[in-house]
């Protein structure tokens, strides 16, 4: 079911003058609409300006750039950043990156095409995977293989403990981490999974990510080692681009209480709706997630008519499969769980 709306829906979307809950989207920790949050982001604005259209190279720079991905590194666990317009960008422009004789390219089940180069084709099990890595080394090849995965891909195979990630030959392997879903709501103080990935015995990690979902940022980073990131800062993919709007990455650095009060806020709404389901089995979720996933198309008719729109859409593409997730936010209130969880409750 497809709806055209003219304001970004938060708890509630009206659809031709009808009110629905709204269980959709990626904003998980509700700041778009957050006032106080809000309140930060013109502030940024009247001192940054809406936009900053040029190369970071550019004679004349903005601090906050460095700055924020100073603080980021040092939030999110890694040596180095950098930021990118969008999240799409930064995967984009690891996987040009990488995308040299000297690597091979694995690309993990579920992995988001923002990380594809050309013709890329994710592996269809971890199995096959794994047989894959295998053969390489047993070939002898120079190539160091680089093997992209997504941290939340909804299945529940990687986040939160990688186990099956875990049993692929990683020693002399780069792993490539898209964090989207998880950076701003997972790990400590939000600060995604890089530190849980980094235990795991590899070469070296990277991790990338939209800031877009639960920071509410239009723009995207990538995380690593000092000497890596440096490396694709240099390149004509990096300079060639116009950065992320530096008032965006402003009010990051002023948001960290919203973003923490927020985060209890989230996790208080998953509890409430969990404590209070009748059959949870009937959902796919991770623990402590906000996502709750399903197969069954009538559930989401059942939904609609409870006055109920969750995620129901095929994505990327057409020809791919439905995607039908129930999304929590930390902007639902009490008495929208409550509703959720009766709609639930009562389908047959």
């Amino acid at each position: 079911m497809k709806v055209q709306v003219s304001t970004y829906p938060g708890r509630s979307v009206s659809i031709d003058g009808t009110s629905f809950l709204y269980f959709g989207g990626t904003s998980y920790l509700g700041v778009h609409a957050d006032v106080e949050f809000q309140d930060l982001v013109l502030r940024s604005v009247r001192q940054y300006g809406s936009n900053f259209g040029t190369s970071r190279r550019s004679n004349v720079q903005f601090s906050i750039y460095e700055e924020v991905e100073s603080y980021m590194a040092k939030w999110v666990g890694s040596e180095a950043c950098l930021t990118m317009s969008s999240g799409y960008l930064a995967g984009q422009l690891v996987a040009n990156h990488f995308n040299t004789k000297e690597y091979k390219l694995f690309y993990s089940p579920n992995s988001h095409s923002a990380l594809f180069r050309t013709n890329a084709k994710p592996y269809t099990t971890y199995t096959t995977l794994n047989i894959a890595l295998r053969e390489h080394f047993e070939s002898k090849k120079n190539e160091i293989p680089v093997i992209f995965l997504d941290s939340i891909d909804f299945s529940g195979c990687n986040y939160p403990d990688f186990q099956i990630l875990r049993t692929l030959p990683l020693t002399s392997c780069i792993l490539v981490v898209d964090d989207s879903h998880g950076i701003g709501i997972v790990g400590k103080e939000g600060s995604g999974v890089f530190r849980s990935v980094l235990s795991i015995p590899c070469q070296e990690l990277v991790l990338c990510a939209s800031l877009g979902k639960a920071l509410g940022l239009q723009a995207g980073a990538v995380f690593g080692k000092r000497g890596r990131i440096e490396q694709m800062k240099s390149s004509n993919f990096f300079g060639g681009a116009s950065p992320a709007a530096p008032f965006y990455l402003a009010h990051f650095m002023e948001a960290k209480a919203v973003y923490s009060k927020k985060r209890r806020l989230l996790q208080d709404n998953i509890k409430s709706f969990l404590s209070g389901l009748k059959a949870p089995k009937r959902l796919n979720f991770m623990p402590d997630y906000p996502v709750f996933g399903f197969s069954d198309p009538q559930l989401t008719n059942h939904l609609r008519e409870n006055n109920i729109i969750i995620t129901d859409f095929r994505y990327p593409t057409e020809d791919t499969y439905a995607t039908n997730r129930i999304v929590l936010t930390a902007a639902h209130t009490k008495q929208d769980i409550d509703w959720l969880v009766k709609a639930l409750n009562f389908y047959e």
